[in-house]
C-alpha cells in the first residue's frame, strides 16, 4: 500500500511512519520539519519538505492509496499564537488537502482529529454523540475539519479518529503534554509540577495510538468517528503515577486551564481495537529513553518554544 503521511515528522509521525515501512507500506512524508527530520532513510520512503496546502500537490497523490493526515497547528497555546494562521492551515488547509486527494484518485483519508472537541463536560461518559462545544482556536479548528472531511464520504472511505492526549516517548517526543511534562519534570529537575490537579484527561499510550492507525489501515469497514483513549486520570492521580516511578517532590500551583473532559473509546473496542498499553509504561519508556540518553529536556520538545520563531 501506498500511504502518504501529512506531518510524518512529528511526535506521533515519526513513530507511525517507522511501523508502517516496517509493514511493508512505500510511505510518503509531506512536513515542514519545523521540529526536524526525525526519520530513517530508505528506499521505500519519500519525505517532502513542504506545505500540505501547496495547490500542485494533487498531481503528487495520485496513484496514493491512503492519506493520514496528521499535519496541524498543534495544542491550544499554538493555537493562540496566530488564530488566523491556525484556521488556514487546521480548517482550511484540510479541506483543500482532502479536496486534493479526492480529485487525484485517493480512496480512503484518515483524519487526526481531537478528543477536546468536546469542550468541558460533566458527563462520565463521554462518547462520540455528545455535542462537540469546543473552547479554543484550536478545538474550534479540529471540529469543523472534522465536519469538512466527513461531508467527503460518499467520494471516499473517511475514518476519523478523536484521540486522548498522546503520551510516552517518540523520535520526537513533545514535552509539553501532560504525562510527558510531569516525568520529564521529575527527571530533568526533580520536580513535579501540577497547575490545579483535579481536572480529567483522557490519555492514549503512543504505542496504541499508532496501532490504532494500523488497526483503521486493516479494517476498511470501519467508517466514521471513533474516540480512542485509554486512562482517564486526574492531574493529581498522573502526578502520583509519575511519582511513584520517579520520585521527585509534587508542586502544586494555580491554573488558568478549565478544561477537564474524559473519553468513553467503548465504540472503538465494539469495532475491534484493543490496548496494549497504560500510563505507567509510557512513563517507564520515557525514564529508560532518558537514561539511555534518547530523551533530553530541550526546546525541540515544547511546541510553543520552536513555532513562535
Amino acid at each position: 500500500m501506498r500511504i502518504v503521511v501529512t506531518g510524518g515528522c512529528g511526535y506521533i509521525g515519526s513513530a507511525l511512519v517507522r511501523v508502517l515501512l516496517a509493514n511493508g507500506h512505500d510511505v510518503d512524508v509531506i512536513d515542514l520539519q519545523w521540529f526536524g527530520r526525525n526519520l530513517p532513510t530508505g528506499s521505500r520512503l519519500r519525505v517532502l519538505k513542504c506545505d500540505f496546502r501547496d495547490a500542485a500537490l494533487w498531481q503528487f497523490l495520485i496513484n496514493t492509496d491512503c492519506v493520514i493526515h496528521l499535519a496541524a497547528v498543534a495544542n491550544d497555546p499554538c493555537g493562540e499564537l496566530d488564530p488566523k494562521l491556525t484556521w488556514e492551515i487546521n480548517a482550511l488547509g484540510t479541506e483543500q488537502l482532502i479536496d486534493a486527494a479526492v480529485r487525484a484518485g485517493v480512496p480512503r483519508f484518515i483524519y487526526a482529529s481531537s478528543g477536546s472537541v468536546y469542550g468541558l463536560k460533566n458527563e462520565t461518559h463521554v462518547t462520540e454523540d455528545l455535542q462537540c462545544v469546543p473552547l479554543s482556536e484550536y478545538n474550534k479548528t479540529k471540529m469543523v475539519a472534522e465536519r469538512v472531511v466527513t461531508s467527503y464520504a460518499d467520494k471516499m472511505i473517511v475514518q476519523i479518529l478523536r484521540p486522548a492526549t498522546v503520551c510516552g516517548w517518540s523520535p520526537r517526543t513533545r514535552l509539553d503534554v501532560a504525562v510527558n511534562a510531569l516525568t520529564i519534570g521529575a527527571l530533568s529537575k526533580g520536580a513535579i509540577t501540577v497547575y490545579g490537579g483535579d481536572q480529567m484527561r483522557p490519555n492514549l499510550h503512543i504505542v496504541d495510538m499508532v496501532r490504532a492507525y494500523e488497526f483503521l489501515l486493516a479494517c476498511p469497514d470501519v467508517r466514521g468517528i471513533y474516540n480512542v483513549g485509554q486512562e482517564n486520570m486526574s492531574i493529581n492521580e498522573i502526578a502520583e503515577l509519575v511519582q511513584s516511578e520517579c520520585g521527585g517532590d509534587v508542586v502544586v500551583r494555580p491554573s488558568t486551564d478549565p478544561r477537564s473532559y474524559r473519553l468513553d473509546s467503548s465504540k472503538f473496542k465494539r469495532a475491534g481495537f484493543h490496548y496494549t498499553e497504560s500510563v505507567a509504561s509510557a512513563v517507564r519508556d520515557l525514564v529508560q529513553a532518558y537514561r539511555d540518553g534518547r530523551l533530553v529536556d530541550s526546546d525541540n520538545g515544547y511546541n510553543l518554544r520552536v513555532m513562535p520563531r
